[in-house]
């Protein structure tokens, strides 16, 4: 709109709020590998605790150079949208978790109470998804194989826990 100083408030807005959600997105992959690890979906040696600080100091190496590596050859913008697409996809679950835990335990305690239950859990969901639409098509179809890989990997890890438990396969 030709307000320099308003493109510059934006910028630091947007770097600072793409600053957070990589930095928070980082901490919970840290506890994603440690986990993983636990389950022996991982290498056993990505489950060591530190003896000092109790926490997962390998997961955390890991995940830094993991990361360190992909900023230096992912361009920002690409990072961010598949930050974004990612944070969505994961917003819209959660939402739409809430509508059905909510009609399928009823029952359960709950210490908060969400208003104007379902619209604002769908109206969520429809706002992430119309955001996810605006995102380039690149990032869908990297999003659409990485969800694949997931997938794949998920149902790998649970025939062998299978197999592992002397379940028969069907």
């Amino acid at each position: 709109a030709g307000f320099k100083w308003g493109a510059a408030v934006i910028a630091i807005g947007a770097v600072a709020g793409i600053t957070s959600v990589l930095v928070v997105m980082m901490l919970g992959q840290i506890r994603v590998f440690f986990a993983m690890s636990r389950d022996r979906l991982l290498g056993s040696w990505l489950a060591a605790v530190h003896p000092r600080y109790c926490t997962p100091h390998r997961a955390t190496i890991l995940t830094g150079v993991a990361v360190a590596t992909l900023a230096a050859l992912i361009p920002i913008g690409e990072a961010a949208d598949m930050t974004n697409i990612g944070t969505f996809f994961a917003f819209a679950l959660v939402c739409i978790g809430v509508i059905v835990l909510r009609y399928t335990k009823p029952d359960h305690p709950r210490p908060f109470r969400l208003p104007f239950m379902p619209v604002v859990p769908v109206l969520a969901t429809m706002a992430c998804l119309a955001l996810m639409w605006q995102l380039p098509q690149i990032t869908w179809i990297r999003f659409g194989v990485w969800t694949i890989i997931g997938i794949v990997g998920y149902l790998g890890y649970g025939f062998k826990q299978r197999g592992l438990a002397g379940d028969s396969l069907p």
